[in-house]
């Protein structure tokens, strides 16, 4: 049975194990709670505020969209629109863009784009290969894609026409590619985010997009939280070298104001039509010059090399340390999103690191997640590691497995 309400929210639904502090206003890469607590945020909304808080640049041109306009709806031509999806399509290579409201949406777009992609081909039943420790979203179908028993269960029956295999597995897919004709589409996060900061290797990238061509499937790939500059260039796929076919992104895309996109190459630009597919907030303008704004103050401040020289500093702070813990597993990630694997679970760790002045995530039971701002200095980053060493070393010390 669940739990009553934390009696200090009685009317807010019981959907969050939150911690006993709210926040009540931020500059940069620090955060105030509403009894004068400074924290450094080290998880930045879950990889949403891209600029930080409070930025000279963006709050500005919010106030001035605000006084403008915040809502007109779909039924008329949005200017800023374009704007954005233009920018996107400059970035990314790709060709046109949908705009929603949150990761999820974006997420359950692309799965409507593959089925459809999948029923014009005259496949009655299309699925989707998917993968182990995925995480879409919690919508019925987004649910049914990620791959989580712990946050599917009480929730089916689940929505068929996904076929899972393991990450970085290219002869799994293989095997499918086989075995199984309806498949139309390849849908994976470039680093899985909630599964445990799970990289997916640039040469498997590779291969997928050599198989999707091969097979005229999709290549669909989940950009949501580890794209938008998070690893040091605009979407982490470009390490690799690939283009896919559809990407979903949204968290860091508006800089806290809620936003997704659907972002698209030329296979699948013309898929949905009008009537396929809609949004009522989707694509607002308050949301649409969020994103104008957040991609413009990223490149005028340098916010990709930002990410990545500050990234490393992070990582080799943690290293050293953490140096000769025998608890630790394994350091992953890249750029400014980094994982921390420990040999035990460690949720314990959140309101130890608040309590020490630092906002953190743990993610998959026994890895430590960091997804600050990608305004961090490396000043900020040291003092990171600086408290979350020494906590996470009397951690293991305390609690033997």
């Amino acid at each position: 049975m669940n739990a009553p309400a934390p009696a200090s929210m009685p009317h807010v639904m019981n959907t969050y194990g939150r911690l006993p502090l709210a926040l009540a206003y931020g500059k940069g890469a620090w955060v105030w709670d509403t009894e004068g607590r400074k924290y450094l945020d080290g998880l930045g909304g879950i990889a949403v505020n891209t600029l930080g808080h409070g930025h000279p640049k963006l709050v500005p041109a919010l106030q001035e969209q605000v006084a403008r306009m915040i809502h007109c709806s779909n039924y008329y031509e949005v200017p800023l629109q374009e704007q954005l999806a233009a920018k996107l399509c400059s970035l990314s290579g790709l060709a046109a863009a949908f705009f929603c409201n949150s990761g999820l949406e974006a997420n359950e777009g692309a799965l409507k784009i593959a089925r459809k992609y999948g029923h014009d081909k005259g496949i009655e039943r299309p699925e989707v290969i998917v993968y182990e420790k995925a995480f879409h979203g919690r919508s019925i179908a987004t649910l049914s894609a990620t791959g989580n028993e712990k946050v599917q269960k009480g929730f089916e029956p689940l929505v068929e026409g996904f076929v899972r295999v393991p990450l970085n597995d290219f002869a799994a897919v293989e095997q499918v590619a086989r075995t199984n004709p309806n498949v139309v589409a390849v849908f994976l996060e470039v680093i899985q985010g909630e599964g445990g900061i799970n990289q997916t290797r640039a040469d498997y990238l590779r291969q997928l997009r050599a198989l999707c061509d091969r097979q005229g499937w999709l290549l669909m790939l989940d950009e949501v939280q580890c794209g938008l500059g998070r690893t040091g260039k605009w979407f982490a796929h470009q390490w690799a070298g690939i283009v896919p076919d559809v990407m979903p992104l949204a968290k860091g895309l508006g800089s806290g104001v809620p936003i997704g996109a659907i972002v698209v190459g030329d296979e699948a630009k013309n898929v949905l039509g009008p009537g396929n597919h809609g949004t009522t907030f989707g694509g607002n303008p308050l949301a649409m010059r969020a994103g104008v704004e957040t991609l413009r103050i990223m490149e005028e401040d340098n916010l990709l090399a930002n990410a990545a020289s500050v990234g490393e500093v992070l990582h080799s702070a943690l290293r050293a340390g953490l140096a000769g813990e025998k608890g630790v597993v394994e350091f992953r990630g890249q750029g400014l999103m980094v994982g921390i694997e420990l040999d035990r679970p460690c949720g314990g760790l959140l309101k130890r690191a608040a309590d020490a002045g630092l906002l953190i995530s743990v993610t998959a039971d026994r890895v430590v997640r960091l997804l600050p701002p990608l305004i961090l200095s490396a000043d900020e980053a040291r003092q990171i590691a600086a408290v979350l060493c020494p906590l996470i070393k009397a951690f293991l010390a305390e609690d033997q497995p």
